[in-house]
């Protein structure tokens, strides 16, 4: 299996085609075949010892769903799947099966197959919570597409609203031996990170990477070559990776984003000291240590 990021990887067969086919979705709603993850807030159901996603049965979720607001994320282990939301505000349910967890936690403990799927669905349901109205006309939005978009009720306006994505870039910026790694003020003691930030309007990725590495550390970038992506869905994140090569060194916070940044070498990265480095889950973790393996002989 490819080495995939975090929350990353085509586990789903998304089936765009099923999401424009309302007799197909009425029927896999109502098949005992598919399969419903609830999101209950913001979090996901877990259970068993090793944890794995609870994904449970249209019998077993009659009390929650209503099939209009279903979203179809696609095929799972070749079933139909569906996320459904639930009121964070009432006591938690199905404590049978499980219990209901943050997707942080969830990402270190789920096979990766059903960590894709969770944070689909839960990425899905809080943007269908962000999106009631429509922002042209103000009226009101309903779901369309299987859930994967939504639609003014407005005759005369009905905008079509998608998904929001947010690109940001992250960066392991080297100069020879040294990687450059910075820490924000509420981060936990000792804790430093690569250099991070939003992709903004008119902007290439290579652009962001320099520009941002510049305001926060004030360090020169030459080449930049992509590594890989993550989606980071806290709340509708795309964090895309690079490695860079520093053509400066000196560092000034130029925009107080930092509380500090430093030079580290490998085998400061790898003691016992300063710094904390990253959760294992994060893409930022993954550049780091892939970094400590190119200088490895």
């Amino acid at each position: 299996m490819e080495n995939y990021n975090v929350f990353a990887g085509a586990f789903v067969d998304r089936s765009g085609e099923r999401r424009k086919d309302p007799d197909w979705l009425a029927q896999a709603v109502s098949s005992a075949d598919s399969c419903f993850v609830p999101v209950w807030g913001e979090q996901c159901l877990v259970g068993g010892d090793p944890q794995h996603a609870v994904l449970l049965q249209r019998s077993q979720v009659e009390a929650f769903v209503d099939d209009q607001e279903l979203i179809f994320l696609g095929l799972f282990r070749d079933q139909p799947a569906f996320a459904f939301a639930i009121d964070g505000s009432i006591p938690a349910p199905f404590e049978d099966f499980g219990e209901f967890h943050d997707l942080r936690h969830l990402g270190t403990v789920l096979p990766a197959d059903e960590a894709n799927l969770v944070a689909h669905a839960r990425a899905l349901v809080l943007w269908h919570a962000s999106q009631v109205f429509c922002g042209l006309c103000r009226s009101a939005a309903r779901p369309q597409a299987g859930g994967n978009s939504r639609i003014c009720t407005n005759s005369d306006c009905q905008h079509v609203i998608f998904p929001r994505v947010d690109p940001a870039i992250i960066v392991l910026v080297a100069s020879g031996d040294r990687c450059l790694l910075g820490r924000q003020a509420n981060w936990p003691e000792g804790r430093y990170s690569t250099i991070a930030g939003f992709v903004e309007p008119g902007e290439s990725l290579e652009d962001a990477v320099r520009r941002e590495v510049y305001e926060e550390t004030n360090v020169r970038v030459g080449a930049v070559h992509y590594h890989s992506s993550q989606p980071w869905p806290f709340p509708s994140s795309l964090m895309l990776g690079f490695f860079a090569e520093a053509t400066s060194t000196d560092i000034a916070l130029n925009d107080g984003e930092l509380d500090d940044a430093r030079w580290f070498t490998r085998e400061e990265l790898l003691g016992s000291d300063l710094p904390k480095l990253p959760f294992r889950i994060s893409i930022s973790r993954r550049l780091v240590d892939d970094w400590i393996d190119l200088g490895k002989p």
